[in-house]
């Protein structure tokens, strides 16, 4: 009994394979004679393109040569994409326009999208079942290929504008060397927890740089402080500590100094002056220069 179960089970399994195999055949096909249709039109489909790009008002600081350079490029990669199921040039050009507004690369996109179907509409119209297949092999493909694209624009423009604050805030914040084995952190405008963490971390990473013994900051500039943030100078003091780095602390307010008191940190263990100057002579002290006062 079991052996004549085993034999009845044979053809189904059998059976079972070309199945999936007859399923997938088709979409390639259609996927390739919709690529063949896309390579034959190129030069019509182009112009219809970016004739749509010119009455959406997109790309309007190129002049139309640019344009119709562009839209070459972006139709040869998008039709790549869909006959090999591969997104690299799409996302290279995802990538290169990050400075563009992101409704330019995203509509131009959707605009070929949609000229694209409406050539396939053109062509496959008195053969409705097959318009479908078409259809059916085709959206799915190029909604991915939008989805790539957006997302790798935004990820990148996101990129971007991160390497961008990261530049203004170390301009805004410089970590300078005075002298070897000296330097000097001057903060000057509002300070949040996140701008704190950042300072904490260019210091930090300039004192191991440079190998700093004394480091000055100075705060004049902060006209005031929360707890918070008052904590985390706290924090950056010891932390420099650590590294081996005297810390004098400069420009202290009354405000500010309230604000230490309050959260209970021991101004007589903390090295404050009262400004930048005499904390750069006293930092030349600790390192062994001699300072001489001019009269």
């Amino acid at each position: 009994m079991q052996r004549d179960k085993t034999v009845l089970n044979q053809p189904a399994i059998q059976r079972s394979r070309p199945v999936e195999l007859t399923r997938n055949e088709p979409k390639m096909e259609l996927l390739r004679e919709l690529v063949a249709h896309l390579r034959q039109n190129r030069t019509l489909l182009r112009e219809e393109w970016v004739a749509r790009i010119a009455e959406a008002r997109l790309l309007t600081a190129m002049d139309q040569e640019e344009i119709f350079a562009e839209a070459t490029s972006v139709y040869d990669s998008y039709v790549a994409t869909l006959e090999t199921g591969t997104f690299e040039a799409l996302q290279a050009y995802a990538r290169n326009d990050a400075f563009r507004e992101t409704h330019e690369v995203v509509g131009i996109v959707l605009l070929l999208r949609d000229v694209l179907a409406r050539s396939l509409f053109a062509t496959y119209q008195t053969d409705f079942e097959k318009l479908n297949r078409i259809l059916d092999a085709y959206e799915p493909a190029a909604n991915r290929v939008a989805n790539t694209v957006a997302v790798g624009f935004v990820q990148e423009r996101e990129r971007v504008i991160r390497q961008q604050q990261e530049a203004i805030r170390e301009l805004s914040t410089p970590v300078l060397q005075v002298r070897e084995r000296l330097l000097i952190l001057p903060i000057i405008g509002v300070i949040d927890p996140m701008r704190a963490r950042q300072l904490t971390e260019q210091l930090l990473r300039g004192i191991r740089t440079n190998r700093a013994k004394v480091v000055v900051i100075d705060i004049t500039g902060v006209a005031a402080m929360d707890v918070t943030v008052a904590n985390h100078l706290v924090q950056t003091v010891e932390a420099s500590r650590l590294l081996g780095a005297t810390v004098i602390v400069t420009g202290l307010s009354p405000e500010i100094a309230q604000t230490l008191v309050t959260i209970g940190v021991d101004l007589g263990k903390m090295n404050t002056v009262g400004d930048l100057q005499g904390g750069i002579e006293q930092a030349e002290r600790l390192l062994g220069y001699k300072v001489v006062t001019l009269t």
